[in-house]
């Protein structure tokens, strides 16, 4: 359903489990990564409105998103630690050259929201599918399913305001571009790395 070409090794999960603590803060700050990203859409795209009702729908989810994943940090007598560089995501960005047109900005700007979220869902059903500690899989499952909208949400997007073709085709040039970034990733307890 994702198309990622390159799944996540499970044993990824046996990494998470000797450290719940960096993931969870980790993926804290993922959460609040993506409630910045829906407002920068927002700032530099007003002009358009679905775009812009959808996003401000979306910075509340991850917002909500976002203090879920630290209640669970004070739940466990943590606190949240800080933010750190996320190597997934700064590879990723090499994908897309600099400049071009507002609309082709706009249209990366979404597949790469697209693939965070997919590759997010993918890594939160390996948690809730593998990790031994129940409720925290099941708090991954439950996160699972807003990520997958999430993902097709900003698939969507980029298809109607791109040309489909060439979106089409970017799309699939990008996947390609991340599973060779993935194979050297999956030995960190991060969220994508």
């Amino acid at each position: 359903m994702l198309g990622l070409k390159l799944p996540t090794d499970p044993r990824w999960v046996n990494i998470v489990e000797k450290n719940i603590e960096e993931i969870l803060t980790d993926h804290a700050w993922c959460e609040q990564k993506a409630t910045s990203t829906a407002i920068s859409l927002i700032v530099q795209f007003p002009e358009h409105t679905e775009l812009v009702q959808a996003m401000t729908a979306l910075v509340k989810e991850e917002i909500s998103h976002f203090k879920m994943v630290h209640d669970k940090i004070l739940e466990r007598g943590w606190v949240l630690g800080r933010d750190r560089k996320d190597e997934y995501v700064n590879r990723l960005m090499q994908f897309f050259p600099k400049g071009g047109s507002r609309t082709t900005h706009l249209v990366n700007k979404l597949l790469y929201a697209a693939l965070i979220e997919a590759r997010s869902c993918e890594r939160f059903r390996l948690l809730s599918e593998e990790l031994q500690d129940k409720e925290l899989a099941e708090f991954y499952r439950k996160l699972m399913v807003s990520e997958a909208n999430h993902y097709t949400m900003f698939l969507k997007f980029a298809r109607e305001y791109g040309n489909r073709e060439e979106v089409d085709k970017k799309w699939q040039d990008l996947l390609t571009f991340e599973a060779e970034i993935m194979k050297d990733l999956g030995k960190k307890e991060t969220i994508h790395g």
